[in-house]
């Protein structure tokens, strides 16, 4: 059975809409099964979105970007958003939430990094834990290929459940890491490009 990174879905597309607040501005949101937290935005992702440090003028690249909460509230508050996914049918939903909440954003599917040509000033992420943590480490090793100088590379993590040792690589990788928010276990890591 496919989990939510992989390519292609097979399950029978059941809907979920359901309203959140993000960044202090009210979103519509329709989910599918299939992908990942159906019923809500999940409470990393929230905190990713609520305490990532971004810039007027900054160009974004929502990583594994799912159904899309992270893209979009980035496209709907006026930043120029890349969204990018493994899995087709997030991408597809990731399409309809720009739609639905009248934010535009570029959409493609993306084993990681592989179709992305462009640098950007920030990554955000919210690691595919689940698909293991060679899968985890191989996104950190290449994300700083795809950031402009001083640009930033922003996960969020369970920092008890594999958070520590996903922020451990982002150090060796990028010489620093700093954890900038907490929230219910989770923590946001950011590591800048020197």
């Amino acid at each position: 059975m496919p989990h939510y990174f992989s390519e292609n879905q097979d399950s029978v597309k059941k809907e979920t809409r359901f309203s959140a607040r993000l960044r202090g501005l009210e979103f519509k949101f329709v989910t599918v099964s299939g992908t990942f937290s159906l019923s809500q935005v999940d409470k990393g992702t929230q905190t990713l979105i609520d305490n990532a440090v971004v810039d007027k003028g900054w160009k974004i690249l929502d990583l594994g970007c799912g159904w899309g909460p992270v893209g979009v509230t980035f496209a709907k508050l006026g930043f120029e958003v890349v969204m990018t996914d493994t899995n087709r049918r997030a991408c597809e939903y990731a399409k309809k939430n720009l739609e639905l909440n009248k934010a535009k954003a570029r959409v493609f599917t993306s084993n990681a990094f592989e179709k992305i040509k462009d640098e950007f000033d920030t990554i955000l992420l919210n690691p595919p834990q689940t698909a293991g943590k060679a899968v985890c480490f191989g996104m950190i090793e290449e994300s700083i290929g795809f950031l402009k100088k001083s640009g930033l590379f922003q996960i969020v993590a369970r920092h008890n459940k594999g958070g520590k040792t996903l922020s451990k690589k982002m150090e060796e990788i990028y010489g620093n890491v700093t954890d900038i928010a907490k929230s219910g276990g989770f923590r946001v890591y950011i590591s800048k490009k020197l």
